[in-house]
């Protein structure tokens, strides 16, 4: 593309990132006082190798930072591009590297890459090789380790209950990393005793937990252990009823919803406004009463409808 058809197009950014110049142009774009036109230029995909040269010396940190992500980059050119990276900002996967998930090779390379934002997206594969998983695994970028459990079916146990130590899941990967297929499932009760609250939580997952275990950490001092207690079904009753007076709404929360809470404290909470939500959601109410209640539901908002002065 000209110097006169670009002028002509009411667009230019767009071709500046898209589009291949001719070199005249290209070499004076890169060179353009206006940063928004070295930026747009930082992403073309056709620059020639001198003209990343350039813009990888640019005065913008900005514009450094997306010469620093180009796909034509080797790793050791990617590593003399000064810039800041905020290791504690929000990332997403780079689009070229999500592309080369299925390549092997590609992601050997890149795992070893010196940008966080290259590791990152590398440990968003479904599945990588083995001496992949082992070096991320060690990644010294906690979020690297952070999206391999995440992402990852071959993420190693150890690094998944070290993740859990500080990450209890996300809105796009809720219950991760707990819920990994590779999370441990045994050995879990030694846990019952340790300082921190977020492994104490793991060990009624133990398959040798038993109800004694149950008990004791539903009394837990921290609010997360009680919930746990409170979610499990091996939960005594009285221990049910106590928690319904728990200082943690989520705390009281669970255990209304509990099956193992006597029959008539659940109709009590059924039948008053603030708790009915929750008390109706309690898997041990026999199918009839959910059809009654229900019902008589049905016939009160119908009345309230024909009748709206009543209903106000």
């Amino acid at each position: 593309m000209p110097q006169e058809v670009l002028t002509l197009l009411p667009e230019p950014p767009r071709a500046l990132e898209q589009c291949r110049l001719t070199p005249e142009l290209e070499s004076e774009l890169v060179r353009d006082a206006d940063p928004e036109v070295r930026r747009a230029m930082a992403a073309n995909p056709t620059l020639c190798a001198q003209s990343v040269a350039v813009l990888a010396q640019d005065p913008c940190d900005d514009i450094r930072a997306v010469v620093a992500l180009r796909p034509d980059l080797t790793e050791e050119q990617r590593a003399a591009v000064r810039h800041d990276f905020d290791p504690g900002s929000r990332s997403y996967p780079v689009p070229w590297v999500e592309r080369l998930h299925g390549d092997t090779d590609a992601m050997r390379r890149l795992a070893a890459s010196p940008h966080p934002l290259i590791r990152r997206s590398v440990a968003r594969a479904r599945h990588l090789p083995p001496d992949v998983v082992e070096r991320l695994a060690r990644d010294e970028d906690r979020v690297v380790r952070l999206f391999l459990a995440e992402s990852c079916d071959d993420a190693p146990a150890a690094m998944l209950l070290d993740v859990w130590r500080w990450w209890d899941g996300s809105f796009s990967h809720p219950g991760r990393p707990r819920n990994h297929p590779n999370f441990p499932r045994t050995g879990l009760l030694r846990y019952a005793d340790d300082p921190d609250g977020r492994m104490r939580r793991l060990a009624l997952d133990d398959p040798r937990s038993t109800p004694a275990d149950v008990a004791r950490l539903a009394r837990d001092p921290e609010a997360e252990v009680r919930h746990r207690a409170a979610e499990d079904p091996r939960l005594a009753p009285a221990d049910a009823v106590r928690l319904l007076n728990d200082p943690a709404h989520y705390v009281r929360a669970a255990a209304v919803r509990n099956p193992r809470l006597p029959a008539r404290v659940l109709s009590a909470l059924l039948h008053d406004r603030d708790t009915a939500h929750e008390a109706i959601t309690n898997p041990s109410i026999p199918v009839p009463v959910l059809q009654r209640l229900l019902a008589a539901s049905t016939a009160a908002l119908r009345s309230r409808t024909s009748h709206p002065a009543v209903g106000r």
